[in-house]
């Protein structure tokens, strides 16, 4: 290594973190992944304290630089929530191939900046006087050479484009809000009305503020007509059933699935078909009928029998959990354990959801989401600051059950550590996540259009109806301008290329602007994130 080498740092661009006995320092910018010795951990922890500070000193003595420098490396992908369009292909927030192999993510895969050299701030300090900082800091605790190693090893690793990573988007986030786009995805709620009482259920039991109602064929139709025209040259579109309680109007989605198999070849489409059920009304024709058209479909469960009922019962106060769980497994069997997921809800009243995620494993489940409430603090269910700290051992006692799981060859899927490190989505969905007002809407059964499910029902954020189109383009405008940079607790989060800024609707309901931050929201995200990097961290290591 030539001492003249410098290592040229910029602020909040490396995480450190601890879990299962695994020392972690994850790139942001380029998602690489190092699994590293106490000396290294400790010399990186040193080296972020000294690039902050320069870093500050150098904006309040207003000797900021700009300085060139290559970025590189694969980005990794977003978590997302199955309720967003029900899977991680649907949302296009994470997934198995970059931009570069699936231009239709975002259109243009030459504008998604994958790779290239960007100008940006940049901290340079001369490797010496690193080194002389950091065996200042650390002397009491490691020899010089031990330092000066780990040091050299971190430099490597810099100029590899794999530590230290120049943040290459920020610099172009005015042309990514200016983008254009298209819709992909609707969220057709083909019933306002449910046969369960879910006491969480952010649609009121199917009527999202408004009145019990079930979509007809014809307004089906026009959705998907509104669809195909506004989807540009975009091939595959998706289409999510959803309620309510779909099932309910059941004849409609198998009409509106025969109608849009009907339009793709004349319009060059290929629709890609979801539906979310309850499972009350579960049959053979309908396992059937979706095992050959749907090509996911997601089954509400909350886990153990105590668990699912206390929050998911029927109207009457009956339990739910044995009528529909010898139905899902069956229906997972059928789909091969593939393409679907259970999916559950935990609250304050199970913070143990950890025994509820290892119960639908044990049912024979490979594809499993249980995710937190997300529900106003007054509700006597809702996720409060207070239970983090449980929250988060029982996030570090699944990931260590998965990994144990794994390795003795009955592993199952948990959606929420699910992350591809290799390939992952492009640049677009890296900085905004699931599209919603903009590639992702929801329709109700009347036909007016919605930034997404959560939206519904909350008049202001009516964006037009799907016989006349998109009327609010001003809401178009503001849900394009959401990205990580937008949101100032966003912008230097180490979790912003996996998050993508979080769900906009939640942060709309707790802060009242979609570009504000739900912080408990966030703090599970994050330890979700860590989780899953010790994941791959200990699985690579097997």
């Amino acid at each position: 290594m030539r001492q003249t080498a410098r290592l040229e740092l910029e602020e909040h661009v490396v995480h450190l973190f601890k879990n299962n006995g695994y020392n972690i320092a994850l790139d942001v910018c380029s998602s690489a992944v190092h699994v590293i010795d106490d000396v290294v951990y400790d010399v990186l922890d040193v080296l972020n304290k000294v690039t902050a500070e320069n870093a500050a000193d150098d904006r309040e003595n207003g000797t900021d630089t700009q300085a060139p420098a290559a970025s590189s490396g694969n980005t990794g992908a977003a978590v997302c929530s199955p309720d967003c369009a029900e899977n991680a292909e649907d949302c296009g927030a994470a997934g198995s191939s970059g931009c570069a192999e699936n231009t239709e993510d975002c259109g243009d895969a030459e504008s998604c900046g994958g790779s290239g050299t960007i100008a940006g701030l940049q901290t340079k300090l001369d490797t010496e006087e690193i080194i002389a900082q950091v065996q200042a800091a650390l002397h009491e605790k490691y020899a010089a050479d031990e330092i000066r190693t780990a040091c050299e090893e971190c430099e490597e690793l810099r100029a590899a484009g794999m530590l230290y990573t120049e943040d290459a988007y920020r610099p172009a986030i005015e042309q990514f809000a200016g983008r254009q786009t298209v819709v992909k995805a609707l969220c057709l709620h083909v019933a306002h009305d449910c046969n369960l009482a879910c006491r969480y259920c952010f649609a009121e039991e199917g009527e999202y503020h408004g009145r019990r109602a079930l979509m007809s064929l014809e307004t089906g139709k026009q959705a998907l007509d509104f669809l195909v025209a506004n989807s540009g040259n975009r091939r595959n579109l998706e289409v999510d059933f959803f309620g309510g309680e779909p099932t309910l109007n059941w004849n409609v989605v198998k009409e509106l699935v025969a109608y849009g198999r009907s339009i793709e070849k004349e319009h060059n489409k290929n629709f890609r078909f979801t539906l979310t059920t309850n499972g009350v009304l579960l049959n053979d024709e309908i396992m059937e009928f979706c095992n050959r058209e749907m090509g996911n479909v997601v089954l509400s469960i909350d886990g153990r029998p105590e668990t699912n009922d206390r929050m998911r019962p029927f109207r009457g106060g009956q339990s739910s959990y044995g009528l529909i769980v010898p139905k899902f497994m069956k229906f997972a069997e059928l789909r091969n354990q593939n393409n679907y997921y259970v999916r559950g809800t935990f609250t304050h009243f199970n913070l143990d959801f950890a025994a509820d995620v290892l119960h639908l494993a044990d049912l024979g489940f490979k594809q499993i989401s249980v995710e937190p409430v997300v529900a106003p603090p007054e509700m006597d269910y809702a996720i409060r600051e207070e239970d983090l700290p449980v929250i988060m051992e029982q996030y570090d006692l699944l990931a260590r059950e998965i990994i144990k799981r794994e390795k003795e060859g009955r592993g199952f899927n948990f959606f929420h550590f699910m992350i591809d490190l290799e390939g992952g989505p492009c640049v677009y969905k890296r900085l905004s996540g699931c599209g919603s007002g903009t590639e992702y809407l929801a329709v109700t059964p009347w036909g007016d259009l919605y930034p997404c499910h959560q939206f519904v029902g909350i008049d202001e954020f009516c964006m037009g109806n799907v016989r006349d189109g998109i009327s609010r383009t001003d809401l178009v405008q503001h849900f394009k301008s959401c990205n990580v940079y937008a949101k100032p607790e966003c912008s230097n989060c180490f979790s912003r290329f996996f998050c993508s800024g979080g769900c906009a609707a939640n942060a709309h309901h707790f802060t009242g602007d979609i570009l504000g931050n739900y912080e408990i929201g966030c703090a599970m995200q994050k330890k979700r994130v860590e989780c899953a990097l010790m994941i791959k961290a200990a699985l690579a290591d097997a």
